[in-house]
């Protein structure tokens, strides 16, 4: 029995401090861990050796700095993850290791109104596909990540509004996900999603601090605080698409008006344009034709801009954030609708939090929230399950020293 304080117990929680930093990154140079964990390089270049015996992480040769370095990250045999996101029309899988690398990726249409049984069927069947042109087989799977468009009580695990997704109404999406596979499935709101991932992959790189701000059918808001998700007490911290920006506005979903969703969202926004340019209009579509010079669809998109702006600006009030990252189709229009959000921030937000606050569009797409799904599965798995069965714990090498 190790004891609290022990050199091997010691030990054991140094070699998942460099666990947990390396999967949270994907690869750190041997430098990198040292500075993140706080461990001595001596301290760290021993801990890789060992986990490198293991087979849990793999060392390369790379280069920072102008100098030569050593690149570790987890070993691509140590298992795989699964992202799985939900969107209000569509259905998207990736497969990946834990080396932060993209195995498969695939996604298809999927019926609003499908219930969450048929969601599930469908989402099995290209998991399975995903893992045969991987290779691999079911039972590699570590950790399953799930995205679903709305938020999540916390409490009950189940979905908090099924206005986008009617046919999951009273569902436990993880319960539900787990019973089916085996696996432990974590699971998240498409938003908090997309921040995660755009933070791993994305735009978000580097900030301690941010905001994934997603318009779509609904619009909600993903925070990162201190290089984690926050939900909040319930689950719900994000809800921007209610900020009220006019009292006398129209009615929105939730029973209030002038909500900043009934200005944004897809479904408000597309029947402006629908007297000129007809009703079978999409989002993408409306991009597409403001990037192309049309004076109606380049109006409809700033405003978007200057409505998401003046939430985006509450934000920086309270939080101080030094990034926002747009996603969502609306955020293909780049500077048409990105720089409508800075002006609003310009003048509305106070101006110190305003001057320390990047805006930028996400840099994944429509990829973001699946991503974010496998970067979850890579966060909240255990540190101590890649170390097999506690061997690498108890063997400390003569001399060294366990603590820094």
């Amino acid at each position: 029995m190790k004891t609290p304080g022990s050199q091997s117990s010691l030990h054991r929680a140094n070699l998942e401090r460099v666990i947990r930093a390396v999967r949270a990154a994907g690869s750190l140079t041997q430098a990198d861990i040292a500075r993140t964990t706080g461990l001595s390089a001596a301290t760290v270049s021993n801990i890789v050796r060992e986990l490198k015996e293991l087979g849990t992480v793999e060392v390369r040769s790379t280069s920072a700095g102008g100098r030569r370095a050593r690149s570790v990250s987890l070993s691509s045999d140590a298992g795989i993850v699964v992202g799985v996101d939900f969107g209000h029309s569509h259905l998207r899988v990736a497969v990946g290791n834990l080396a932060h690398q993209v195995l498969a990726e695939e996604a298809e249409p999927l019926d609003v109104d499908a219930s969450a049984d048929q969601g599930f069927d469908r989402a099995e069947k290209l998991v399975d596909r995903l893992l045969a042109v991987a290779g691999m087989d079911r039972s590699k799977i570590i950790g399953i990540g799930l995205g679903v468009p709305g938020p999540i009580d916390m409490t009950s695990g189940t979905i908090g509004s099924t206005a986008i997704l009617p046919g999951w109404r009273g569902t436990n999406p993880r319960e539900e996900l787990a019973a089916r596979t085996g696996v432990p499935v974590h699971v998240d709101n498409d938003a908090n999603l997309g921040a995660l991932g755009e933070s791993v992959w994305g735009s978000g790189r580097g900030a301690g601090d941010l905001a994934y701000i997603k318009v779509a059918s609904g619009v909600g808001a993903g925070l990162v605080i201190n290089g984690r998700i926050y939900r909040g007490s319930g689950g719900t911290a994000g809800e921007i698409g209610h900020i009220t920006l006019d009292e006398s506005g129209p009615v929105c979903r939730c029973g209030n008006r002038g909500c900043l969703e009934t200005y944004t969202a897809a479904r408000h926004v597309l029947p402006l344009l629908a007297p000129v340019h007809g009703t079978e209009l999409t989002m993408r579509r409306v991009v597409q034709m403001a990037r192309d010079g049309d004076p109606g669809c380049r109006r409809v998109i700033a405003d978007v801009g200057r409505h998401v702006g003046t939430a985006v600006a509450q934000l920086c009030n309270v939080l101080n954030l030094n990034r926002v990252v747009l996603g969502g189709d609306v955020a293909e229009a780049g500077e048409i609708v990105l720089g409508p959000i800075r002006d609003s921030v310009g003048r509305y937000a106070i101006p110190s939090a305003a001057r320390q606050l990047t805006v930028a569009a996400g840099a994944l797409g429509g990829r973001a929230e699946v991503l974010g799904a496998l970067a979850l599965v890579l966060r909240e798995m255990g540190d101590g399950m890649l170390l097999g069965s506690g061997r690498a714990a108890e063997r400390v090498p003569r001399g060294q020293n366990a603590a820094r």
